[in-house]
C-alpha cells in the first residue's frame, strides 16, 4: 500500500468502505468523474484541504493516503485507529498449527490465565469499550492460538479450542462494527472451525451468527438468513420435550440474526415468522439471560423486533415498541445492547421525520457506550442525516458530540 499511488489507494479504502463512486462522490460534493480520474491517476490530488476531506469521509487517518505510517492518537479510548487494526490482521494472518510443524510453537500461557483473560474481554466487549478492546485483541490472538498449538493432544486440547473460539467470536464483532467486515468475516469463520474442534454445539452455533452478521454487513444478507436457520433448524428443541436453558438461548438467538437478515431483503413474513419463533424460546427460558453472551430473553427479542422494523423503514412500528419495553427490563441489559438499541432508535425516528428524538437518542447511546456512537461507520451517517434536517442551530450537546466525532452536516 505504501508503493501505490494516491489515487490507487483511495479507490482501495473506498472499496474496502463498501462504497460505490457515486455515494463517495456525493459525500465529497464532487462529481462521479471527479472521483474515477484521481483514482485513475489523471487527476492529481494537490490540495491538502482535498486529502484532508477524503480521509475523513474514508474515517482513516490521512497518513494512510499519504503513504505514511499513522500515529497513535492519544485520545483513542473509545475508538480505534488503523494501527490497532493493522496489528489485529497481523494476528489473525498467523498460523501456529502449521509453523508447528517446523518450530517450536511460543510459549502460551497458562489455561487459567488465559481462561481469565477471554472472560475479561467479553466483559470489555459487553460494555462497548471497542477501543480498550482492540488494543488487547492483538496479544489475547496471539496467546489463544499458541495456547491451541501447544496444548494440542494433552487433556487442556478441548479448553484451548474453545478459548480460541471465543477469542476469535470477539474479534469478529469488535471488527465488525468498526467496518472492517473482511476480517470480520474471517475471524467469524474461524470460530466455527474451531469450535466444532472444541466439540462444543452450541459455541459454534453462536458462531454462526458472527458469520451471518458479517456476510449481513457486507449485503450477502440472503446468505446470512439460510446460515442462521440451518444451524437453528439443528438446535430447534425437541417438540414436547425439555431443553436446556444454554441450548434454547443460543437457539433463539440464532432465530434473531436471522430475522434481522430477512428484515434487510424485506422478507417481512419470514421475519415475523423467525421472530415468534424467537419469542416462543424466550418464554420457555422465563426470563432475560446471558448464556454464550447472547443475552438472550423477552427484552432483546423487543429490541430486535423495533432494529427490524427500522430495516423495513417503520420507523413508526421501531417507536411504538421501544416505547413499550419494560424500562427495568431493559435497563438491566447490557451496555453495548442498550447503546445498538438508541443507534436503531435514531434511525428509527429519523424515518418519522422527528430528528430531534433521533439526536436524544444518539446522546443517550453515546453517555451509556461512547464507542457504540463514535466508532461505528453507520452512527456516522445517521449523526450526519440528523444535523443536515435540523432547523436551526442543534442543542449544544449534539454539536459538541458531533464535534467530538468529525461530522459535519
Amino acid at each position: 500500500m505504501d508503493e501505490l499511488p494516491i489515487g490507487r489507494r483511495v479507490s482501495y479504502w473506498r472499496n474496502r468502505r463498501k462504497m460505490s463512486q457515486q455515494v463517495f462522490a456525493d459525500r465529497l460534493g464532487k462529481s462521479k468523474s471527479w472521483v474515477d480520474k484521481v483514482e485513475r491517476g489523471v487527476r492529481r490530488l494537490d490540495k491538502f484541504s482535498v486529502v484532508y476531506e477524503i480521509a475523513d469521509v474514508l474515517q482513516l487517518d490521512v497518513a494512510l493516503l499519504l503513504g505514511k505510517d499513522p500515529e497513535r492518537r492519544p485520545d483513542s479510548v473509545n475508538c480505534i485507529d488503523q494501527i490497532e487494526v493493522a496489528e489485529i490482521r497481523s494476528a489473525l494472518e498467523r498460523y501456529d498449527q502449521i509453523s508447528a510443524f517446523f518450530y517450536a510453537p511460543p510459549e502460551p500461557p497458562p489455561i487459567a490465565e488465559m481462561r481469565k483473560a477471554a472472560q475479561h474481554a467479553w466483559q470489555t466487549w459487553e460494555h462497548g469499550r471497542y477501543g480498550v478492546l482492540a488494543r488487547a485483541l492483538p496479544k489475547l490472538l496471539r496467546d489463544a492460538q499458541a495456547a491451541d498449538t501447544a496444548y494440542a493432544g494433552t487433556d487442556d486440547t478441548r479448553e484451548a479450542a474453545h478459548l480460541l473460539g471465543q477469542v476469535y467470536q470477539i474479534a469478529s464483532s469488535v471488527l465488525r462494527k468498526l467496518g472492517e467486515l473482511d476480517l470480520a468475516w474471517l475471524a467469524a469463520d474461524r470460530s466455527i472451525a474451531v469450535s466444532q474442534r472444541a466439540g462444543d454445539q452450541l459455541l459454534a452455533g453462536v458462531a454462526t451468527t458472527r458469520v451471518a452478521n458479517a456476510l449481513r454487513a457486507l449485503g450477502r444478507h440472503r446468505s446470512a438468513l439460510e446460515v442462521n436457520v440451518n444451524i437453528a433448524n439443528r438446535l430447534c428443541p425437541a417438540s414436547g420435550g425439555e431443553t436446556a436453558d444454554d441450548r434454547l438461548s443460543v437457539y433463539g438467538f440464532l432465530l434473531l440474526q436471522g430475522a434481522m437478515a430477512a428484515s434487510c431483503i424485506g422478507d417481512s413474513a419470514t421475519m415475523r415468522d423467525l421472530l415468534t419463533g424467537a419469542q416462543d424460546a424466550a418464554a420457555g427460558l422465563g426470563g432475560d439471560r446471558n448464556f454464550y453472551w447472547t443475552s438472550f430473553g423477552p427484552t432483546n427479542v423487543q429490541v430486535h423486533r423495533a432494529a427490524a422494523a427500522v430495516e423495513l423503514g417503520e420507523g413508526g412500528m421501531a417507536v411504538a415498541i421501544h416505547s413499550s419495553l419494560d424500562p427495568a427490563s431493559f435497563n438491566a441489559m447490557l451496555p453495548e445492547r442498550r447503546a445498538h438499541h438508541y443507534l436503531d432508535m435514531a434511525r428509527g425516528y429519523a424515518q418519522i421525520g422527528d430528528v430531534e428524538k433521533a439526536g436524544e437518542m444518539l446522546l443517550e447511546g453515546d453517555l451509556l457506550a461512547p464507542a457504540e456512537i463514535r466508532c461505528r461507520p453507520i452512527a456516522h451517517e445517521v449523526l450526519s442525516d440528523v444535523l443536515r434536517r435540523t432547523r436551526g442551530t442543534p442543542t449544544a450537546a449534539l454539536a459538541e458530540l458531533a464535534e467530538q466525532m468529525g461530522v459535519g452536516v
